[in-house]
C-alpha cells in the first residue's frame, strides 16, 4: 500500500507539472494563432511568434492584418508590419487603407501609407475621401461691396484627398480660410451688391481661379455658393457715424468760441469798471482843483455860483428827459 500511494502522488505531481507547463507554453506561444495563419495560407514560423512575444509585440496585431492583406492580394511582409507597430503606428488601419486603395485602383505603397499614419492622419479616411469626395460647408462669410452694402455668402466646397500631399500638406482649416478670403475679396471688388446677388457663380469662379488648394492635402473639385443674403448698409452707417462725429466736433468748436466770447465779455466788463474807477477818481479831483483855484484867486465866487447854477440846470433837464422817455415807453407798451 505504501508504494502504491507514493506512485499515485508522483503521478498526480507529474500531471500537475505538465498542466502548468502546457498552460505556460500555450500562453507564451500563440499556437492557435499560428494554426489560424497556416489555415489561411500564410506561413508564419512558430519561433517568429515567440520572438514577437520577446519583443513585446502582440502577435495578433500583426498576424491578423497580414492574413487580411494576403487574402486581398497585397504583398507585404511580417517585418514591415512589425516595424510599423513598433514605431507606434496603427497596423490594422494601414492594411485597411491598402486594401481600399487596391480595390479602387489607387496607387498606394506600404511605405507611403505607413508614413501618412505616423504623421497623425487617418490614412483610411484619406483613401475613402479620394474615392468619395467630401463636402465642406463654410460659415456665413461677410463682405462689403463698393456701394457700401454688406453681402453674406455661404459656400460648399467639394474636396478630394491628395494622397501625395497628405504628409506636410495643410488641412481643412486652411481651405476654409482661403475660400473665405476669396469670397470677401470678390464681394469687395463688385461695383454694386446687386451684381453678386444676380450672379453668385461670380464668387465661385473667381475663387476657383486662384488655385486655393496649393500646398494643401486636398484637391478642390468645386465651390458652390449655397446661399447669399443682404446684411447691413455699412456705407450709410459709416456716413451716419461720420456725420455724428462732425456734429460733435462742431459743437465742441462752438462751445470753445462761446467760452472765448464769455471770457472776452468779462474782460470788457472789467475794463469798463476800471475806466469808471478812473473817471470817479478824476471827478474826485475836481472839487480839490476848484478849491485850489478859489484859494489862489483863479476862480471867483460869482464864477463858482454860475457853475453851480449850470450844474443844477443840467440835472433838472436830465430829470425831465428821463421822465419823458419813461412816459413814452409806457405809452408804447400800452398801445401794444
Amino acid at each position: 500500500m505504501g508504494f502504491e500511494g507514493m506512485d499515485t502522488i508522483l503521478l498526480l505531481a507529474i500531471i500537475v507539472i505538465a498542466f502548468i507547463f502546457l498552460s505556460v507554453f500555450f500562453t507564451f506561444v500563440p499556437v492557435m494563432l499560428w494554426i489560424s495563419a497556416i489555415a489561411a495560407g500564410v506561413r508564419v514560423g512558430i519561433f517568429t511568434l515567440v520572438g514577437m512575444r520577446l519583443r513585446r509585440v502582440i502577435p495578433a496585431r500583426i498576424v491578423n492584418p497580414l492574413v487580411k492583406a494576403r487574402k486581398a492580394g497585397i504583398e507585404i511582409t511580417i517585418n514591415q508590419l512589425e516595424s510599423h507597430y513598433l514605431a507606434g503606428g496603427n497596423v490594422d488601419r494601414v492594411v485597411n487603407a491598402l486594401i481600399a486603395a487596391h480595390r479602387a485602383n489607387i496607387e498606394l505603397s506600404f511605405e507611403r501609407s505607413a508614413a501618412i499614419d505616423l504623421a497623425g492622419r487617418d490614412v483610411l479616411e484619406a483613401v475613402q475621401m479620394s474615392v468619395n469626395p467630401k463636402v465642406i460647408e463654410t460659415p456665413w462669410i461677410s463682405g462689403v461691396a463698393l456701394d457700401g452694402i454688406e453681402v453674406k455668402a455661404k459656400a460648399r466646397i467639394t474636396v478630394r484627398a491628395n494622397i501625395d500631399r497628405l504628409v506636410g500638406g495643410a488641412g481643412e482649416e486652411t481651405i476654409l480660410a482661403r475660400v473665405g478670403e476669396g469670397v470677401v475679396s470678390t464681394i469687395g471688388s463688385a461695383e454694386k451688391h446687386k451684381q453678386v446677388l444676380e450672379n453668385p457663380d461670380l464668387i465661385s469662379t473667381t475663387v476657383l481661379d486662384k488655385g486655393l488648394d496649393a500646398g494643401t492635402a486636398f484637391e478642390i473639385l468645386s465651390i458652390d455658393i449655397a446661399d447669399v443674403d443682404i446684411g447691413k448698409n455699412i456705407g450709410a452707417e459709416l456716413q451716419t457715424d461720420q456725420a455724428e462725429a462732425d456734429k460733435k466736433i462742431a459743437q465742441a468748436k462752438a462751445e470753445e468760441r462761446r467760452a472765448m466770447a464769455v471770457a472776452q465779455e468779462q474782460e470788457m466788463k472789467a475794463r469798463v469798471e476800471e475806466m469808471r474807477a478812473k473817471v470817479t477818481e478824476a471827478e474826485a479831483e475836481v472839487p480839490l482843483a476848484m478849491a485850489e483855484a478859489l484859494r489862489s484867486g483863479k476862480l471867483g465866487v460869482m464864477d463858482y455860483m454860475n457853475l453851480q447854477n449850470i450844474m443844477a440846470d443840467t440835472d433838472m433837464r436830465q430829470s425831465i428827459g428821463d421822465v419823458t422817455d419813461k412816459d413814452q415807453r409806457n405809452d408804447n407798451q400800452g398801445k401794444k
